[in-house]
C-alpha cells in the first residue's frame, strides 16, 4: 500500500518536515535491523478522532527496547504525549501512527553500544491491510516462527519481520492473502503480522505466547471482549489440523483489526462465512473504537481533529 505523506513527523522531541525525516546509509538500523517499533491506529469519532490504547502500545515499545537493551531518553507520558501532538500537528485522522525507535550513525559492527538511539513518530492515512472483504485465504507456511531462544518475540522489533517477510511474500507468490507460521514444535503461532484466533464448540482459542506469538494489544482487546461478553477462552497450543475443522478463524492486530478467514490452505472454514463469535467481536471492538459504543474499558485517548479536517481511509 503506497505511503500518502504528511506534513510533520516527530523525531527526538522536535516536529521535522517529512522530507527531513532521513537516516545515514551507515546506520546500525540499515546493517543489523536494529529497530523495536510499534503499529497504533488513530480512529475517527461522532466528535473529532480518538487513538486506540495509546499507553499499551508505547509501553510494549519501552519494553521491546528494554529486550534489546536500548535506553530510551523518553517516558511512556513523553512518547504518548508526542503521538497526540504528532496527530494534531497534521490533521489527518483516521490515520496510523508508527513509532520507531533505531539504533542510528555512530559505528559499524555488531555491537551497537556506540550507535546514537534516535527516536521517530509518524502517522499518515492507512486503510485495510488484509484482503478480502467476505474473509481472507490463507495458508500454513512453510516458514516457521523463530524459536524461543533465538530472536525474542515478544519485543517488536524490525529484525523478526524478516521472517514474517518470507510468510507473506510465499502466501503472496502462491494467490493467498496472508500466511499462518507454526511454530518451532509445529503447534499454530501467528501471522505474519497478526495474532490467530481458532473458534470451535462455542469457545475460542488462541495461541500462548509461550508459542513465539507477539503480545498483540488487539489480542488482548479481544480476550477482553471474549471474557466480558462471557465467551469461553482458552490459550494453549493449537494442533495445526485444528484450523482445518474448526467453526471460525480469525486474525487480530493493530493493521488487520479483526479479520475473519475464510480458508486456510484451499479448505474452506466451515461454509465459508465470517461467524457468529467473530461477527460480534468484531461489532464490539469496531464500535469502541469508532466511538459508537462506550469506551468501558478505557481504551480511548481523544485528540483534537476537527470531523471536516478527518481523512477518510
Amino acid at each position: 500500500m503506497p505511503i500518502q505523506p504528511t506534513s510533520k513527523i516527530w523525531h527526538n522531541g522536535n516536529l521535522i518536515p517529512w522530507d527531513k525525516a532521513q537516516i545515514h546509509v551507515m546506520s546500525h538500523v540499515v546493517h543489523y535491523g536494529s529497530s523495536v517499533f510499534e503499529g497504533i491506529r488513530c480512529y475517527g469519532q461522532p466528535q473529532g478522532a480518538a487513538v486506540f490504547r495509546l499507553p499499551e502500545h508505547m509501553q510494549r515499545l519501552i519494553d521491546s527496547a528494554k529486550i534489546y537493551r536500548m535506553t530510551l531518553p523518553y517516558s511512556l507520558d513523553q512518547l504518548s504525549n508526542a503521538v497526540v501532538e504528532l496527530i494534531e500537528a497534521n490533521g489527518v485522522a483516521p490515520c496510523y501512527i508508527r513509532p520507531i525507535a533505531l539504533r542510528g550513525y555512530g559505528e559499524v559492527g555488531v555491537n551497537p553500544k556506540n550507535s546514537p538511539i534516535e527516536v521517530y513518530i509518524v502517522n499518515y492515512p492507512w486503510g485495510k491491510y488484509v484482503a478480502g472483504d467476505d474473509g481472507a485465504d490463507v495458508c500454513v507456511s512453510s516458514w516457521s516462527r523463530p524459536a524461543p531462544n533465538t530472536l525474542p518475540t515478544l519485543a517488536k522489533a524490525g529484525a523478526n519481520y524478516m521472517n514474517s517477510q518470507l510468510i507473506r511474500m510465499e502466501a503472496d507468490i502462491n494467490g493467498y492473502a496472508e500466511g499462518i507460521a507454526l511454530d518451532v514444535n509445529g503447534y499454530a503461532s501467528e501471522g505474519s503480522g497478526e495474532n490467530l484466533f481458532v473458534v470451535r464448540n462455542g469457545v475460542i482459542y488462541t495461541s500462548p505466547l509461550a508459542n513465539s506469538v507477539l503480545a498483540g494489544i488487539t489480542r488482548d482487546s479481544v480476550l477482553t471482549l471474549a471474557r466480558h461478553l462471557g465467551i469461553t477462552v482458552v490459550e494453549q497450543a493449537l494442533p495445526r489440523e485444528l484450523l482445518y475443522i474448526a467453526d471460525e478463524v480469525f486474525f487480530t492486530g493493530t493493521a488487520a483489526e479483526v479479520t475473519p478467514i475464510r480458508s486456510i490452505d484451499r479448505i474452506p472454514v466451515a461454509d465459508g462465512n465470517p461467524g457468529p463469535i467473530t461477527k460480534q467481536l468484531a461489532d464490539e471492538f469496531f464500535g469502541i473504537a469508532n466511538g459508537l459504543k462506550p469506551d468501558r474499558f478505557g481504551w480511548l485517548t481523544p485528540v483534537n481533529v476537527n470531523v471536516e479536517q478527518t481523512v477518510t481511509v
